[in-house]
C-alpha cells in the first residue's frame, strides 16, 4: 500500500523531507508518492480540486493532503475510509471532502487529534510532522482506521461547496476553478452539463455555424475515418449523456459489503 501527500509546503523548506522521514522511520518499506507541494498557500480549494482529479490515477493507498489555515486551532485532524478502499488523511477544512465524494463517500472517520499514533510533543504549527506523517505510515503498515483515534459521524465533517455552472438555452455560464502554470484553466462544467440534450444543442452549434442540420452529427462515434488528436478516444465515444451505475440506486444497501470487502482486501494484502 501507497502513501501519497499533497501540500503547500514547497520544496524551499525541510517540511516534506521531514514527513517523508517521519513516515519511513514507522514504515520503511512502504512507497511515497509526492503527487504535489506546490499548492498555494493555504489554497484549501485547490488543494481539494487536486486530489480530487488526481485519486483516479494513484493506486488505492493511505493519501495525505495538508494545508491547512487554521494549524494550531481547534480544528480537528480526520482520517476517513472511503466507499473504494482508500483512507484520506488531512486536516478537517473540507480539503478531503472533494476527493471523498469522488471515491464513493465516507464509510468510517475518526478524530485524529489525539491519535496514539502521533508524535510528542506535537508542535502547533506542523501538523503534517507530528499528527498526519505518523498516522498516515500506521495505516500503510495496517493499523486499523478505528484505532487511530475517535469516532466521527460522517455528516460531522466539514465539506467544501463549489460554485455550479448554470447551463441555460444556447449558453452555459461556468467559473474557472484553476488555472496551472500552462495557463490551462479547470470549469466547472462537465461533459454531462453539454450534452443533456445532445440534438438541440447540435442544431443550435450548426445554426450558428450556417449549416443544415444533419442526423449524423449525433452519430460521430459511429465514423470510420481517422482521428488525429488526442482526443479520440472522446470522438469515438460519441455524443451521449454519461449516466449513473446500475448500482447507483443501492449504493447505502451494498456499503456494508463494500466495507467487509475492502476489509478482506486489507487482510490478504
Amino acid at each position: 500500500m501507497i502513501v501519497s501527500l499533497l501540500t503547500d509546503y514547497g520544496h524551499e523548506d525541510e517540511f516534506v523531507g521531514v514527513c517523508h522521514a517521519v513516515i519511513r522511520g514507522i514504515a520503511p518499506d512502504v512507497p511515497i508518492v509526492d503527487l504535489t507541494h506546490g499548492i498555494a498557500r493555504y489554497g484549501v480549494r485547490e488543494g481539494a480540486i487536486v486530489l480530487r482529479n488526481s485519486l483516479p490515477y494513484v493506486p488505492v493507498g493511505v493519501h495525505v493532503a495538508i494545508v491547512d489555515p487554521q494549524v494550531g486551532t481547534e480544528r480537528r485532524g480526520v482520517a476517513v475510509r472511503t466507499d473504494d478502499g482508500r483512507a484520506l488523511v488531512g486536516p478537517d477544512n473540507g480539503l478531503l471532502s472533494l476527493a471523498w465524494e469522488a471515491c464513493g463517500g465516507v464509510i468510517e472517520a475518526v478524530d485524529i487529534s489525539r491519535s496514539p499514533h502521533r508524535l510528542e510533543p506535537v508542535s502547533a504549527t506542523f501538523h503534517g510532522r507530528d499528527l498526519f506523517a505518523p498516522v498516515a505510515a500506521h495505516l500503510a503498515a495496517g493499523a486499523e482506521l478505528a484505532d487511530a483515534g475517535q469516532h466521527v459521524e460522517p455528516d460531522e465533517l466539514q465539506l467544501l461547496t463549489l460554485p455550479e455552472p448554470r447551463v441555460g438555452e444556447g449558453e452555459v455560464h461556468a467559473h474557472v476553478l484553476l488555472v496551472d502554470r500552462f495557463g490551462n484553466a479547470s470549469l466547472d462544467v462537465a461533459h454531462a452539463d453539454l450534452v443533456r440534450e445532445p440534438e438541440a444543442t447540435a442544431r443550435r452549434v450548426l445554426a450558428h455555424c450556417g449549416l443544415d442540420y444533419d442526423l449524423r452529427v449525433l452519430a460521430i462515434g459511429e465514423r470510420g475515418g481517422s482521428v488525429s488528436t488526442a482526443s479520440a478516444a472522446q470522438v469515438r465515444e460519441g455524443l451521449r449523456a454519461p449516466r449513473a451505475p446500475d448500482w447507483e440506486p443501492y449504493r447505502e444497501q451494498l456499503a456494508p459489503l463494500a466495507a467487509a470487502l475492502a476489509a478482506a482486501e486489507g487482510e490478504g494484502g
